[in-house]
């Protein structure tokens, strides 16, 4: 009788150790642990064999019953690490996602400002090509200024031409001029000549 007391008692005492450690405070098997318990007194101060054996077996089936629910207990503990496990995975891989998404995000940035560059270029290259195209090539060029030159050419030689035509007026215009003070004081020298002899004459007639 002592050695099944010892012997239920240490199990018992691990069953209900293990349930607390992994239940907490046991909330769920209160019930359970309780009647375990009560059993257990009922069985140690049981008066005959038949009712000591009889409450050994309602020990060992509540002990039966507290192991079960211990090991589906553990099987659940097992699947919450498993699935933390696997959350913590799925959380580094989403964050490594996250990561590789931001430098992708900042590479077609890049990529996009790039191409605006390239298309502002193009914008101009176009604009550049239409205002090109408006002027004549570089052949028809060097003729328009090969004729503009030999015009060029034409009108200098006129315009020497008229220089040296107005230098000659200038001169004979300058001479004309002389010419026509000379004569204007040569008239003015006749007109005194006339007045001094009207004056010689008026004296004689008086005298």
């Amino acid at each position: 009788m002592l050695w099944y007391t010892s012997v239920s008692f240490i199990h018992a005492h691990e069953v209900i150790r293990k349930r607390l450690l992994i239940d907490g405070d046991g909330a769920g098997d209160d019930r359970r642990i309780n009647l375990l318990v009560k059993t257990f007194f009922k069985w140690c101060n049981s008066g005959s064999h038949e009712e000591g054996y009889s409450q050994y077996e309602r020990m060992l089936g509540i002990l039966a019953q507290c192991e079960f629910s211990m090991g589906k207990t553990l099987l659940v503990y097992d699947m919450n690490l498993r699935e933390m496990e696997n959350y913590e995975k799925i959380y580094k891989e989403t964050e490594s996602n996250i990561m590789a998404a931001h430098e992708k995000i900042a590479e077609c940035k890049k990529q996009i400002q790039q191409a605006k560059r390239i298309r502002k270029n193009r914008q101009e290259y176009d604009a550049l090509a239409r205002v090109i195209q408006t002027h004549p090539d570089r052949h028809e060029t060097l003729k328009q200024l090969e004729a503009l030159g030999k015009e060029l050419q034409h009108l200098s030689r006129i315009k020497e031409s008229v220089e040296d035509k107005l230098e000659l007026r200038r001169k004979q215009f300058h001479v004309l001029l002389s010419t026509i003070r000379e004569l204007q004081q040569t008239l003015e020298n006749d007109e005194k000549l006339l007045e001094a002899d009207d004056v010689q004459e008026t004296r004689m007639d008086t005298q």
